[in-house]
């Protein structure tokens, strides 16, 4: 008898899952809560799979086999209680689509950092003539990448939502940039249970895997005396040397595995500052491992562009930077943001708030920010961690105000930051949709 495959969620990842259960046979249905976009309406209307939006029929989706639940579906919703409640087995799209693929995959997780290393090592792996694939958080979808390409490697972007999914897939080469607390609201607020899921990028794991990870994060290193991970070990860092890894010494970076060694200086990096010294280490030990060229490395890590809404510089105005750092959706990603500033800050901050702790900025916030724009529906709470610094402080309900009170504030050798360290959900669409309205507004001054 057919089985019956049930996708919730019609996005890039649910979609290209319907595609790929259609192609291997399964009785495909897929149910969105909301709209679906045309492109993706399209794609399965091509391949004749079933759907619905708006709505969660149950009595289309209770009689599943096993379900396919998009990331952004979170467990509390009524649906997937139901779901549980049957025991109907549910997993990501990328626990799916490994299951047809015998593709190496190099599978990079973390709360910061992790879409800069993905591209990078993406980059490198492209440039180096490999048959590679872009998938997961970033690129297309892998599920319909397995269906369409027959590629060698994927690079894959891991969230810690589609690691909780992920049962019997493996990474034979695992990167974990850092853990700092972050989506705490999907983990009842409890951190070690964000750290679990993290690590599940390492399970399934054999010695003849490869683990690749941050030894400066206290964290990483805590929770590694707890386990056992069979895998070969590849510490990153910049503040002690290593047989076998990265490190840091006299401004260059060296690079050591099983087979090699390289080094370069940090200036001759194209992106600049401790946290992307720390993504370019991760991506050359993962491109090292598969045995790519030193100067294939050596011209990427020299050219790579780096990403949009990361730190990406925007235009100057009147003497003014404008920075899009939008993608900084937590605390430590705008740590990192406002450490790397060079100027007067005048600071964009706001939206979704994910059981944010702001203390940790207090120190960078009193030293380098001159006037705090609270860009989201609710300010209260960065209002009250920040009044006691007794910095100008402006309230905004949308970008056009907060980049017209920016500009009002800013002057000549300053800085304006779009570093938001909450989620974007409150006013925009994702936080791509707000990085491209602060670059539109900018423009238009």
């Amino acid at each position: 008898m057919q089985k019956r495959m049930v996708i919730l969620g019609g996005g890039e990842s649910g979609t290209g899952a319907a595609v790929l259960a259609n192609g291997k046979g399964f009785d495909v249905f897929l149910s969105d809560f909301g709209e679906i976009k045309p492109k993706y309406k399209k794609l399965l209307e091509k391949n004749k799979i079933s759907w619905e939006e708006k709505q969660h029929t149950e009595a289309l989706i209770l009689n599943a086999d096993e379900i396919i639940k998009s990331p952004g579906i979170p467990d509390k919703l009524p649906i997937v209680k139901k779901i549980k409640a049957k025991k109907i087995p549910v997993i990501s799209e990328i626990e799916f689509a490994g299951r047809y693929t015998n593709a190496i995959k190099i599978c990079i997780t973390g709360s910061n950092g992790k879409t800069t290393t993905t591209l990078l090592t993406y980059e490198i792996l492209k440039k180096a003539g490999l048959n590679v694939g872009l998938a997961g958080n970033v690129g297309n979808s892998f599920a319909l990448q397995v269906h369409e390409k027959n590629y060698d490697y994927y690079v894959i972007e891991l969230s810690s939502f589609q690691l909780d999914d992920m049962y019997d897939f493996k990474a034979e080469i695992a990167v974990l940039m850092n853990i700092t607390p972050d989506h705490l609201d999907r983990y009842d607020y409890k951190f070690q249970k964000y750290i679990n899921s993290k690590f599940r990028v390492t399970q399934n794991q054999t010695e003849e895997d490869h683990f690749i990870y941050c030894s400066d994060d206290l964290v990483i290193v805590q929770e590694l005396e707890k386990r056992k991970i069979k895998s070969q070990k590849y510490p990153f860092s910049l503040t002690q040397e290593t047989q076998q890894g990265a490190y840091s010494k006299d401004n260059n970076i060296i690079i050591k595995t099983t087979n090699t060694e390289f080094s370069m200086t940090i200036h001759e990096l194209a992106l600049q500052g401790r946290h992307n010294t720390y993504n370019s280490m991760a991506a050359s030990i993962g491109s090292q491992i598969i045995n790519i060229r030193k100067n294939v490395i050596r011209e990427s890590l020299m050219e790579f562009k780096g990403v949009e809404h990361r730190l990406e510089q925007v235009i100057m105005v009147h003497g003014v930077e404008f920075i899009n750092d939008s993608k900084a959706t937590n605390i430590n990603s705008t740590w990192y943001a406002l450490e790397s500033m060079k100027k007067p800050i005048v600071w964009i901050v706001g939206g979704q708030d994910k059981g944010n702790d702001y203390s940790m900025l207090l120190d960078l916030v009193k030293d380098k920010v001159k006037a705090i724009i609270c860009l989201g529906i609710d300010n209260s709470k960065i209002i009250a961690s920040f009044k006691p610094l007794g910095k100008t402080m402006v309230e905004a309900k949308s970008m056009t105000d907060a980049i017209a009170a920016c500009y009002k504030l800013a002057k000549k050798g300053d800085v304006v930051l779009l570093s938001p360290a909450c989620a974007s959900f409150d006013l925009f669409e994702n936080y791509e949709d707000r990085g491209r309205q602060f670059k539109k507004c900018v423009r238009e001054l």
